[in-house]
């Protein structure tokens, strides 16, 4: 058992709701952000609906987290890392005035609102994963 289990238990299954409700509600409607940011209207709003796509089957991983908290520290580590190096391709779109500030909405709720939960989870699991790898030579040890 991993410390703090119900509570990343929790954090999962509400990030996993919450990814597949975004993505959704992205392929539904994939200009609601600028109209909400008061830009022009997506030329090709499919690259947007895509988004929501992937974004959405983040949420199916990130219940799986939830299943079995002892074992989603590689899935929860790749998500952290999308939610770390997403906004710094935002801040580009918004140093260089591609995007309004407004946009950042999409920040706070897709990336920095986790970053916490993501980074105290993947410091609980992470002795069941290094106890579940053999790090020298890569290969999983058999726990079944």
């Amino acid at each position: 058992m991993i410390p703090r289990r119900r509570v990343h238990r929790i954090t999962f299954v509400l990030a996993g709701v919450y990814n597949m409700a975004w993505g959704l509600y992205a392929a539904i409607d994939p200009q609601w952000l600028f109209r909400f940011a008061g830009m022009a209207p997506m030329r090709h709003p499919e690259i947007f609906m895509t988004l929501g796509m992937v974004i959405g089957l983040y949420g199916i991983l990130y219940l799986e987290v939830a299943r079995a908290p002892e074992r989603g520290w590689l899935v929860a580590a790749v998500g952290l890392a999308g939610k770390l190096l997403g906004p710094l391709g935002f801040a580009f779109v918004i140093v260089t005035g591609a995007w309004p500030p407004s946009t950042v909405v999409l920040v706070l709720t897709n990336d920095l609102l986790w970053w916490l939960p993501f980074g105290l989870y993947l410091c609980d699991a992470w002795p069941a994963f290094r106890d579940s790898t053999d790090l020298s030579g890569g290969q999983f040890t058999n726990s079944d």
